[in-house]
């Protein structure tokens, strides 16, 4: 679906064998509050720091508010954060990871449009580095995440690179929950690259692109994207249009990504299955259904029926859950596509002329 498919200003100082790297993180729900300081925490503590990190508030005067007053290391100060398990993320280099200092923190109000492509444009307005590096408000980078996304810049024909991101499940995973279906949660799902692969997108949550080639596209499309709990495909988009060099998927950058309990019920798949269609079907209007569609053609032809076989063939085997799994695999496929009919049917009825009445014979 809206996962990868299978096939510098300034002087700033460079990320430890690699380019200038900045860390834009986009937040706008309160109730993050957490999340949002683990997140940058994670930034912050690489091996590889960034040269800054800059946090994008959308439209959120609170949330605002509290982030410029609790998440320390403005105004070119280095920041010294503390992570859930209360242990220093700064202070002076003595100790640090390649005896750096810990990155500077900037707290911004979106400038842009709302929602999350407005504010990851807002963010990057501020950047000062070469590569700019994206990850979410609800997400905990790997100590090693930046250092790997970094390194393949070395090569001028990258444009891009993303990584993996690893479930972190405030409830149980579901036993009826097919890894297939993983992008429904913002986790890999099962079927995805296992090396270092091109690939035609990325995921926002866990992306790396050349500042030039970002600013060339124009960024995130502020018309199309996530805005709340309504997402829709702007990462792809924008990979779809920086076509000026490859888009690489490294699955050893992890990211964890959290996953709220509400998002472990099936009404909640579904609706996220069917708003995914909705979000193709928008996609493939942009850009064209052969660009926008090709991987997920095959995901939904190959991909999924050999994932309903293997359930099946586990439930014939006594495992209860197999059964589970191959219906919601079934479901959510479905549902999917009934999401972008709807769309596409709406699309080509608005583009038709409209009808004459009958004349009446005089």
């Amino acid at each position: 679906m809206t996962a990868p498919g299978m096939t510098g200003q300034g002087s700033a100082r460079a990320t430890v064998g690699g380019p200038a790297v900045s860390v834009v993180i986009a937040a706008f729900a309160s109730e993050r509050w957490q999340q949002l300081r683990d997140a940058v925490h994670s930034a912050a503590a690489q091996t590889s720091p960034p040269i800054e990190i800059i946090v994008v508030i959308d439209h959120n005067p609170d949330l605002l508010d509290r982030a410029r007053r609790e998440l320390p290391g403005q105004a070119g100060q280095v920041s010294r954060l503390r992570g859930t398990d209360g242990q220093a993320a700064g202070g002076s280099s003595a100790g640090e990871p390649d005896g750096q200092a810990r990155p500077p923190v900037t707290v911004i109000a979106n400038t842009r449009a709302r929602g999350a492509s407005g504010a990851r444009n807002s963010g990057v307005d501020r950047c000062r580095g070469s590569v700019i590096a994206f990850l979410d408000d609800d997400a905990r980078a790997t100590p090693g995440w930046l250092r790997g996304l970094a390194g393949h810049f070395a090569d001028p024909g990258v444009a891009g690179v993303g990584g993996r991101l690893d479930p972190l499940w405030d409830a149980p995973r579901p036993r009826w929950f097919p890894g297939e279906f993983g992008w429904v949660v913002g986790m890999s799902y099962d079927g995805m690259p296992r090396q270092l692969t091109r690939v035609r997108n990325v995921w926002a949550s866990n992306m790396a692109v050349r500042r030039a080639d970002f600013a060339a596209a124009d960024g995130f499309r502020e018309d199309f994207g996530k805005v709340g709990s309504v997402s829709r495909p702007e990462d792809t988009d924008l990979c779809l249009r920086v076509n000026s060099g490859a888009w690489l998927y490294d699955p050893a950058s992890a990211v964890g990504h959290r996953v709220p309990a509400e998002r472990t019920r099936f009404r909640y798949f579904l609706v996220r299955c069917y708003n995914e269609g909705r979000g193709k079907a928008g996609l493939a209007a942009l850009n064209g259904a052969d660009a926008s569609m090709a991987e997920e053609r095959g995901y939904a032809r190959e991909l999924l029926p050999r994932a309903v076989a293997r359930e099946l063939r586990g439930a014939l085997s006594g495992d209860g859950g197999g059964l589970l799994r191959a219906a919601a695999i079934v479901a959510g496929a479905g549902t999917a596509a009934a999401g972008f009919g709807v769309v596409a049917a709406k699309a080509r009825f608005a583009g038709r002329p409209a009808r004459r009445g009958r004349r009446t014979a005089r």
